[in-house]
């Protein structure tokens, strides 16, 4: 499937367009912005872009108020049906957050509950009760999400609140014409409900993805037939940069062997999990690691790892953003577009890793592993690419079974000799075919 072989951008749009923090009413299409972004994309290599919540909301997007509309700070749905179609006539394809757990208190069913308490026909469509009361003083009790009480939990039992959700995606697909869903918090989803989507979502469109946000728990109850296609790799995502920070490759060298090796008990071979170095959610890349000599070096195991390497949005270029600063710090407007060294260590990267089977499928090997340099090999059919990471400043030689004397380095398009050992510059990254 085309998910399989893509490479991913993620967006934060209400923050990225430079929308208030909170809904003001006011319509303006900032989305279009989006437009301007394209050519940056392409020069990305990027095809496909996940945007996080476009839908009406009172703040922060995972708050919906209306699955029908595009928040007004964003524009209407003609501006963003125009966004969707300028990013497909470039051979982008379009990937929708899914906020299903949870809506925000302005939704209209739950304004229902609100006035009309027990008389209100949306009373079922939450889980709540009568006997008690909410922090809002409501004059009855529901559940929000993990205590949150500004986003009132949904009862995705309800056959309604169902058909209503399934409307609303046939209409973004009918509409927009989106490719997939990325489900928010989709570890605390109902199973069947997960299943009843995987089927009306491929009902509308043969070839639609749908991964889902899994931050714990056991991959393989979601990512299975029938239910999700992929799911964010939360597991690798911490492996990666503690690596680096600790001087240790052993950590992320010994989660891609335990999670994605050849053996029967490796625990999510042959999945295709989202790979990223950082999120909307968590410290950027450039603020995480101790140094950022080490920045390239980990995009570098991203895209050659198993699974399917996503961006989000300025890191590309190195922008910084701690988590301890709030989620305003991770999600800024970006007024200009930079394209620097980091940037185009991903374009390269992006580009290899759509044009080799074996960084998108292949098994992987662990061939050599010390605190400080990592070696493995993706490997498909005939085809190999053996990537090398050093993490020292300085040269490192290894010796390791390449099976082959020589091969082509990828990344800076040169051969690459094995004889006398595989020679590792400091702070170098190396993807070598054979």
């Amino acid at each position: 499937m085309w998910y399989h072989e893509s490479v991913i951008y993620q967006i934060y749009p209400l923050g990225f367009c430079g929308a208030p923090k909170q809904n003001d009413g006011v319509l303006v299409p900032r989305i279009r912005k989006i437009e301007n972004l394209i050519n940056h994309l392409l020069k990305l290599n990027v095809n496909a872009v996940y945007f996080c919540p476009v839908f009406e909301s009172s703040g922060h997007g995972y708050d919906t108020s209306d699955f029908s509309k595009i928040d007004v700070r964003l524009g209407t749905n003609e501006d963003f049906s125009f966004v969707c179609d300028k990013l497909h006539e470039n051979g982008i394809r379009v990937i929708l957050d899914g906020v299903f757990n949870h809506v925000g208190r302005d939704f209209f069913a739950f304004k229902d509950v609100r006035e009309k308490k027990w008389e209100s026909k949306f009373k079922d469509w939450f889980n709540l009760s009568f006997e008690g009361n909410s922090p809002y003083n409501d004059g009855f009790w529901y559940e929000g999400w993990e205590g949150h009480y500004e986003l009132v939990k949904l009862n995705l039992n309800n056959e309604e609140v169902k058909s209503y959700l399934f409307e609303r995606i046939g209409e973004w697909i009918d509409n927009f014409n989106i490719d997939g869903l990325r489900l928010d918090v989709a570890y605390m989803l109902n199973r069947q409900f997960i299943r009843e989507l995987n089927s009306f979502c491929l009902s509308k469109k043969s070839d639609f993805f749908l991964a889902g946000e899994m931050i714990h728990g056991n991959y393989r109850e979601i990512v299975c037939e029938g239910m999700l296609h992929s799911a964010t790799n939360y597991e690798c995502y911490k492996g990666i940069y503690s690596s680096f920070n600790s001087m240790n490759m052993f950590e992320i060298g010994h989660s891609l062997r335990n999670r994605f090796g050849n053996e029967d008990w490796c625990m999510y071979r042959g999945l295709q999990l989202i790979g990223f170095v950082d999120n909307h959610d968590v410290t950027r890349l450039a603020s995480v690691l101790s140094n950022k000599n080490h920045i390239t070096a980990a995009y570098g195991i991203l895209f050659a790892m198993p699974g399917i390497p996503c961006v989000y949005y300025g890191s590309e270029w190195g922008i910084e953003g701690s988590k301890e600063d709030g989620d305003d710090a991770l999600r800024p407007e970006i007024t200009k577009l930079k394209f620097n060294e980091v940037s185009e260590f991903i374009s390269k990267v992006s580009k290899l890793h759509r044009e080799n089977k074996s960084l998108c499928y292949g098994k992987i090997n662990i061939l050599h592993l010390t605190n400080r340099q990592l070696v493995f090999e993706r490997a498909w059919e005939d085809e190999r690419i053996i990537v090398l990471i050093n993490a020292d400043e300085n040269e490192y030689i290894a010796h390791f079974d390449s099976g082959a004397s020589e091969g082509i380095e990828l990344i800076e398009n040169k051969p690459f000799d094995f004889t006398h050992g595989s020679k590792m510059p400091g702070y170098s990254v190396r993807y070598v075919k054979v």
